[in-house]
């Protein structure tokens, strides 16, 4: 006799159990080597809970958060800490990345219980994501509620609720706007969303449509600066573009990479012999997997669309496509195996032994991630110029330096901006240097995509002016040799130092 869904569900009632635990014991491992881009995330929720502004430095409006979902949901978490005297945002990315954790587990129960999958493919489902080191150096950002919103829409579209899978959807396109890719391919891959597909569109304005009209008239743009910005930053990474990505990190740190790309991988092989079996067999014959499939096909087409649009290798760029073919393969495969006991013609053998080497190379996953030391000093995928602690310094003391004055970023803005709490300026935090940047993609850009970013900069002031400067900071290599210098350490740079310097009068 079949078990009931709610029977599976108490089964597999530990799995968020499991996902909170691991989620807050890997807190613990990288708390204290965030990348410098988790710190401008970092900076925007302690403004919005602080000053209750929306921008990286405090009295500068900007739109430069990818993530709007993530500055809210850390900058409520923020606003909680302050109950206990002052803001720690640190804390409060804790307290979110937790709860992302908590989620994740809790979809990975409701999807076991759906399809009356073993409970141990949930068990892989989380791990794959926790212990990947593409998530792990990118922790601060928006790279566990991705997998978070993904696993909750596969669920959503394979228990048919319409409702519900509009209000992830809303949920999704707030957490990165390009996930709007996995809502159009897993909406259309229930039957029963497709049947319902107001009522799910309808949803997902509701929860997702405040936000971005707000942000279109008050801050003059839907879509953040980052878009542009980032699209500009060609030659960034020499050579390398976002397809290549995973070659250039291949080159240079060969087993984190491997480790990192190989369950997506899999996934991808899983998803396309599904696909060949599902196009060369009778309808009837086979294991229809829709959703399933679909949270893999997104990874595809997103890894596709990124590369079309021409934006740099960032690490964090690859995890959606990472965590949705990795979480679709498991997911599978699991099937599969859990169908196998029910029909005889599908063979048990190949997905339980695929799941278990998965298993096992989880194992090696948690040997690369303490392999450094715990907690980290640095994240295994690294590019900054200095260390979290040693930026903290330069910027604390910058900041007493500066007076009120007005620096020019270096480059990297966002840990210094965050213990400065002074007047430092780039694009990222100053609106005025983003104007000539906007023109220039809209000029630039083919008829389309040009009329899409002049409707999303229609209400966009342009009389905006870059704030002037009084000093500029510099990065060079090498230890500090004079005045208002500082030496850092970076595991990607070495030994370098930032010097404070007068800006050139205009």
């Amino acid at each position: 006799m079949r078990t009931s869904v709610r029977d599976h569900v108490r089964a597999a009632w530990w799995l968020p159990v499991f996902a909170v635990v691991a989620t807050a014991a890997l807190f613990l491992v990288v708390k204290d080597s965030l990348t410098d881009d988790a710190y401008i995330t970092l900076a925007y929720a302690k403004n919005l809970a602080v000053h209750g502004e929306w921008g990286l430095i405090a009295g500068e409006h900007a739109n430069s958060a990818t993530s709007p979902l993530n500055i809210l949901l850390l900058a409520l978490a923020t606003l909680l800490t302050r109950i206990f005297g002052d803001a720690h945002p640190v804390i409060a990315l804790g307290l979110v990345t937790v709860v992302a954790g908590a989620v994740l587990g809790w979809a990975w129960m409701r999807l076991v219980a759906a399809l009356r999958l073993p409970s141990f493919a949930g068990v892989l489902g989380i791990a794959v994501v926790l212990l990947n080191p593409f998530v792990l150096s990118a922790i601060g950002l928006e790279v566990l509620l991705i997998p978070a919103v993904l696993i909750l829409l596969t669920v959503f579209a394979v228990e048919g609720r319409p409702v519900w899978f509009g209000v992830v959807s809303g949920l999704a396109v707030m957490t990165r706007l390009d996930l709007v890719v996995f809502v159009l391919i897993l909406a259309f891959s229930a039957a029963a969303i497709r049947q319902k597909l107001v009522k799910a569109v309808l949803a997902a304005v509701a929860v997702a449509g405040p936000w971005y009209l707000f942000s279109w008239i008050a801050f003059g743009s839907a879509v953040p600066d980052t878009l542009v910005i980032k699209q500009l930053q060609g030659g960034l990474f020499g050579e390398w573009s976002f397809f290549t990505g995973p070659v250039m990190y291949f080159t240079g740190r060969k087993i984190v990479t491997a480790i990192a790309f190989a369950p997506a991988l899999a996934g991808l092989f899983v998803l396309v012999s599904w696909f060949l079996v599902r196009f060369a067999v009778r309808w009837e014959k086979v294991v229809k997997i829709g959703p399933l499939a679909a949270l893999g096909a997104g990874g595809v087409v997103y890894y596709g669309v990124y590369t079309l649009m021409g934006v740099g290798p960032y690490h964090w760029y690859f995890v959606a496509p990472i965590v949705s073919l990795s979480m679709s393969g498991i997911a599978i495969l699991a099937f599969w195996l859990a169908r196998s006991r029910e029909q005889e013609r599908l063979e048990p053998r190949p997905p339980a032994l695929v799941l278990g080497l998965v298993g096992l190379a989880l194992l090696g996953n948690i040997a690369v991630v303490a392999k450094p030391g715990v907690p980290w000093e640095s994240p295994l995928i690294f590019g900054n110029w200095a260390s979290a602690p040693d930026y903290a310094r330069v910027g604390q003391e910058l900041g007493k330096r500066l007076n009120g004055a007005t620096v020019s970023s270096p480059g990297e803005i966002g840990t210094l901006a965050y213990y400065c709490d002074c007047k430092i300026v780039d694009e990222f935090s100053d609106r005025g240097r983003v104007v000539d940047k906007v023109e220039k993609r809209i000029a630039e850009a083919n008829p389309i995509m040009s009329f899409a970013l002049r409707v999303n900069y229609f209400f966009f002031d342009r009389s905006i002016k870059p704030e002037p400067i009084q000093y500029e900071l510099k990065y060079a290599s090498g230890p500090a040799t004079g005045p208002d210098s500082w030496t850092v350490h970076s595991a990607a740079k070495g030994v370098g130092h930032f010097s404070l310097v007068p800006a050139p009068r205009p």
